[in-house]
């Protein structure tokens, strides 16, 4: 498990910045403040060490037992996003409860992280959708088989489907998690960062976004040093032949 401190936000949409030499970045723009710490979990009493953060405030009015007993130790107003991140204990032990973060508190621009939100729903989709099959010919001799996901089944052993067999079903509508995306620009009037590329999920979706899990510096696909091209000719032949 990855303990590294974030946020959590709401997915606003997708637009375009520019860069210093001219080039267009697409980005997509999410409101990460203000936070707010609306409680802790600690090894003595928890069993693990956790922070609980709370974002986007709503109305007491309109808020549920279970909402309300979530701020109701801290006294503060009712949240409608509320996440745990686990930390190890001295990283816990740094924030009080009530405390406001904003982005500026946790980021710095230009670092990778981790955006993690449930993707858009597609609905109940084919084989050929979702699983990108190829399907059958478009032959004389092909009758309403065109799209169909084809034989399933094993005869007499082992007499089951076997686990995980790609078949038709909901697409979509998921928790997934979108790794190593640069943190652009944070725009701290606004409360709001801008994080290269696309994150899961539809405009005004929550999300939480994580330092990442895997790198601590961020560089683009393709953008590296070029490898030392070999002085072995039959190497070479084998790279030119690929492109490279």
């Amino acid at each position: 498990m990855s303990l590294k401190i974030g946020l959590l936000g709401k997915k606003l949409g997708m637009t375009q910045v520019f860069a210093e030499d001219g080039e267009s970045i697409p980005v997509t723009v999410i409101q990460t403040g203000p936070n707010v710490v609306i409680g802790t979990r600690t090894m003595e009493r928890d069993g693990y060490s956790a922070l609980v953060l709370g974002f986007d405030e709503k109305p007491v009015r309109l808020a549920n037992k279970a909402e309300l007993g979530a701020t109701k130790e801290s006294g503060l107003k009712p949240q409608r996003f509320i996440r745990e991140l686990r930390l190890a204990a001295d990283e816990v032990a740094k924030f009080t409860v009530g405390q406001i973060l904003g982005a500026k508190d946790v980021f710095e621009a230009g670092i990778p992280v981790d955006v993690e939100g449930t993707s858009k729903g597609k609905g109940y989709q084919g084989v050929i959708k979702k699983h990108h099959m190829k399907g059958m010919t478009r032959a004389h001799g092909t009758h309403e088989y065109f799209r169909h996901g084809g034989s399933i089944g094993c005869r007499l052993t082992p007499q089951r489907v076997h686990k995980g067999k790609r078949m038709a079903g909901q697409m979509g509508n998921e928790k997934v998690t979108q790794q190593n995306l640069q943190l652009l620009r944070i725009l701290e009037e606004d409360g709001c960062i801008l994080v290269r590329g696309a994150v899961p999920g539809s405009a005004n979706e929550y999300v939480v976004v994580t330092k990442a899990a895997t790198r601590t510096k961020y560089q683009r696909k393709g953008m590296g040093k070029e490898e030392v091209r070999s002085k072995n000719p039959l190497k070479a032949s084998k790279k030119a032949a690929a492109g490279k």
